[in-house]
């Protein structure tokens, strides 16, 4: 065991993580369209409720899990909880066609070890060393999750109705075989051995707490402001991701390729929106107003959702959900250039904190809103969802002339289809009035080429006119939409 968590192809480097992310995610990504289908069979009366709580456990033991795991992979290197993560978070996949109710109880039991990105943070962490190189480098990660997400579910649904689910999930299982043998046989191990903590050495409890940097969200105003804003904002966005394909098929009426279509052309928008588009913003008016400009987007986009009923609706609202995918790299912007450099990480780890705990907290919120409204999937027994709304209506209008007791019923569902989405848009308003009152400077910037000690107090500008040179802080990209 030693000896095969020692070996690997060549020097540490980014591409081993490019290539570890890439594999996991297309794996999950072919499962978009069957997972949908699988997840209104198994669970056909609550759908969305069962869905918001698989996905919130999950999201939650993640969010418990991520901090110790990091702290163990100190000691013992990446490479060992890179094979641990890869292979829990992909156990379930073969599962989809043996047992399905074994499949959802093994995806939330995954939580514990499906933190993937974490381990994959801290392996490119430890081969940059420079602190530009490192936030490029996790640029590189993100994208190459956002480039798998693109193009696996289009395929994913061709195979699937071309070749049958158990071709898919077959094929799902042997890509994620490849990548927890590439990551056994090609990885080699990041963590110098001089740099690992002793395996004697007791792990403090502050390593492993996961609500650790929460508690200190209130010594700092500008920090408090922006975790309200985030808690606020990030926790509506979690929940619509965790089940946002599945309302699109089931309530909407996309078609299985529609949905994948519209993720990848989401996805690249996204793409094109967190660079051109965030760039010109953060360099006219500031991360402060271009953090407001995408919760803006992102209000707006989550109001269109909750009150929209045909796919006409839900593209342009998709357009507004790409330029919303600002917000957050503005924030990683802010909070890099409101800290002191000495606290960079503790002050990124309460923002990071603080989505984890929305990741959770988020699905079971939209599931438990959906099945207090009544919006499940039992509209009409003896008809699919997508029946009697061949151009993309709302299946409630199809079935309400047909039964006026289920109009009486679903009488709200009927003008308001997403009742989460319409709840996540006012709880993004409360984001936005916070976010105003975010201080406009940060009281103290790094002057390029000077040491740490050597910082500028832009309370107290120096004498003689003398104004410092500001530098743009590297952005940390919008973290995924964990699977």
């Amino acid at each position: 065991m030693t000896c095969a968590l020692g070996s690997g192809i060549g020097e540490p480097s980014v591409h081993h993580a490019l290539v570890v992310i890439f594999l996991e995610f297309f794996a999950w990504g072919l499962l978009t369209t069957p997972m949908i289908s699988v997840l209104n069979e198994t669970f056909p009366d609550h759908t969305f409720l069962m869905n918001g709580l698989i996905v919130g456990i999950k999201g939650l033991l993640s969010f418990l899990s991520a901090p110790l795991i990091g702290a163990l992979s100190d000691v013992w290197g990446r490479k060992l909880f890179l094979i641990l993560t890869v292979f829990f978070t992909c156990a379930p996949i073969p599962l989809m066609q043996l047992n399905t109710w074994w499949y959802f109880a093994m995806i939330s039991i995954s939580g514990v070890f499906a933190v993937t990105f974490s381990v994959v943070f801290a392996y490119v962490a430890d081969v940059t060393p420079g602190e530009q190189e490192r936030s490029a480098a996790y640029g590189l990660v993100s994208a190459t999750f956002a480039a798998s997400m693109v193009t696996s579910p289009a395929l994913g649904a061709y195979v699937t109705m071309s070749y049958g689910r158990e071709t898919v999930v077959a094929l799902a299982t042997a890509i994620a075989l490849l990548d927890v043998l590439f990551v056994i046989v090609a990885v080699p191990e990041s963590l110098p051995q001089k740099l690992r903590v002793s395996a004697w050495a007791p792990l403090a409890w502050e390593q492993a707490d996961p609500f650790a940097a929460l508690r200190k969200v209130g010594k700092d105003k500008t920090i408090l402001l922006l975790c309200v804003a985030v808690l606020l904002s990030y926790l509506p966005e979690a929940g619509q991701y965790s089940c946002f394909f599945v309302y699109l098929q089931l309530v909407v009426g996309f078609k299985a390729e529609a949905v994948a279509m519209f993720i990848a052309v989401v996805g690249i928008m996204s793409v094109v929106a967190q660079t051109a588009v965030l760039g010109l913003l953060m360099k006219n008016i500031g991360p402060r107003k271009t953090i407001v400009v995408g919760l803006l987007f992102e209000m707006a986009q989550l109001a269109w959702y909750g009150f929209g009923s045909q796919t006409w609706m839900m593209w342009a609202a998709g357009i507004l959900a790409a330029i919303s995918s600002i917000t957050y790299p503005a924030i990683s912007a802010f909070v890099s250039t409101h800290s002191d450099p000495d606290k960079q990480g503790l002050a990124q780890g309460m923002i990071t904190g603080m989505r984890g705990l929305c990741n959770g907290l988020g699905p079971a919120f939209f599931g438990l809103v959906f099945y207090f409204f009544h919006i499940d999937i039992n509209m009409d027994p003896a008809e699919e969802p997508n029946k009697g709304s061949p151009h993309g209506e709302n299946p409630y209008a199809a079935n309400v002339t047909t039964s006026s007791a289920y109009y009486d019923h679903h009488l709200a569902a009927y003008f308001m289809p997403g009742p989460p989405f319409v709840f996540g848009s006012l709880m993004v308003m409360l984001a936005i009035a916070v976010a105003l009152f975010i201080p406009e400077r940060q009281a103290k910037v790094r002057r390029q080429g000077v040491s740490d000690s050597d910082l500028i107090d832009l309370e107290n500008p120096p004498q003689g006119g003398q104004t410092p040179s500001q530098t743009t802080a590297p952005l940390i990209p919008q973290d995924p939409a964990i699977l």
